[in-house]
């Protein structure tokens, strides 16, 4: 059956059978796009004319091309980021298409923008060929400080980042993987710190193997987690399995100590936290089966994989990705920050110590006022841009990457 059209126009209006069409707020406040370039300097007449373009903007050019470090002070490159997309897994849609993309690149540029003060340009590619993706934006660095890849399914995002990483002097930084990562720490954090744990006291069992089941796993490890478990649509990532990917081949080397298998909801027995970033739904009898004081963070969209007045009912912690419940896990709340930290010290690259100071600020900020319903600030909270970039900078001087 063929998908429903919605009419994009941003008013009531009558069709021509003369019924009338309802007004959607969506559409009528992406008319036209969310962002455009705005200049910084004046051109009022013939002499700033002649400074902002021909001849003035000549004598820059040579100079960047006898030094070219003084791209970084005469140019945006230090503070512009490429959010680079093929629109292969979409937020909750999926492979959509480099066009369909556009909108939520666009959204992330201004959140950049709005959020860490950090310039972004969307671009959304015509290809999925891991390879092309690579050397096309090799090819566009030049012109960026900083590369975040979006919305690229995996296993090739994990191939695309390493690769660039390999290739490019500037930072080259996966959100859906990491973004994620450092807030599902931050929260992590404050969860155990109200209930008189430590992360080395968790056993931690993730629902999703994509690109943030993968990175959170990995990352929380580093950070200390006791153990942890990932489940995939056949069951439990574990080396006994003969159908794994090289990805998941790697990720049941480094995890599941307990040696799990089996099901999802085997695996949540007697478990501290359960994180879910794939969707479907768990059962409340595997919810209810969970350690006493356990942390369920749900972070579908729009549909948590446990809602949380199942979760409630269990858990001493619950955060979701939604907006309309408390402690939102939401990369707004990282990626602003850390790309800010890491053009500001104009860092080569961004590395483990980089994302864990921006987990150990973010959880920071909550201070004294932690409670179960507060383990994560807002994103619109104006602490925690400032202090994710201020840590950022500081551990990239710390890690020897920063080069000012």
């Amino acid at each position: 059956m063929a998908a429903e059209i919605v009419n994009p126009r941003s008013d009531s209006s009558t069709d021509h059978e003369g019924a009338e069409e309802p007004f959607d707020p969506a559409f009528a406040l992406h008319r036209g796009g969310k962002m455009a370039v705005q200049a910084t300097v004046p051109v009022r007449d013939k002499d700033d004319l002649s400074l902002a373009y021909t001849p003035g903007v000549a004598k820059v050019c040579s100079a960047i091309a006898e030094q070219p470090e003084l791209v970084h002070d005469y140019t945006w490159k230090s503070n512009v980021v490429a959010v680079v997309t093929d629109g292969t897994a979409v937020l909750g849609l999926g492979d959509i298409g480099a066009e369909a993309s556009l909108p939520v690149m666009e959204g992330k540029a201004i959140l950049f923008k709005q959020f860490g003060g950090v310039d972004a340009v969307p671009i959304a590619l015509a290809t999925t060929d891991a390879d092309e993706i690579v050397e096309t934006v090799v090819r566009l660095a030049p012109s960026f400080g900083g590369v975040n890849l979006e919305d690229i399914s995996a296993p090739r995002c994990f191939e695309i980042e390493r690769k660039l990483q390999e290739r490019l002097d500037i930072p080259v930084f996966h959100d859906d993987q990491h973004g994620t990562a450092v807030v599902t720490l931050a929260a992590l954090r404050n969860a155990a710190k109200l209930t008189g744990r430590t992360l080395g006291d968790l056993r931690a069992v993730i629902s999703g193997a994509g690109a943030a089941g993968v990175a959170i796993a990995k990352f929380l490890l580093e950070a200390g987690l006791g153990d942890v478990a990932v489940a995939d649509r056949k069951g439990v990532v574990s080396r006994d399995r003969d159908d794994l990917t090289p990805v998941k081949r790697e990720l049941a080397e480094i995890t599941n100590k307990a040696g799990l298998s089996g099901s999802l909801e085997a695996a949540l027995s007697g478990a501290d936290v359960f994180i879910g970033v794939s969707g479907g739904t768990v059962p409340e009898p595997a919810v209810a089966s969970m350690a006493p004081n356990s942390f369920v963070f749900a972070m579908a969209n729009p549909n948590p994989e446990v809602h949380p007045d199942v979760a409630h009912k269990y858990a001493a912690v619950v955060a979701t990705g939604r907006s309309d419940f408390p402690n939102q896990i939401n990369n707004v709340l990282a990626f602003p920050g850390i790309f800010a930290g890491a053009l500001q010290v104009r860092a080569s690259r961004i590395t483990e110590g980089m994302k864990i100071a921006a987990a150990n600020a973010l959880a920071d900020v909550v201070g004294d006022e932690l409670s179960a319903e507060y383990v994560i600030p807002s994103p619109f909270d104006e602490r925690v841009a400032p202090a994710v970039t201020a840590a950022v900078a500081a551990a990239a001087r710390a890690e020897g990457v920063a080069r000012r």
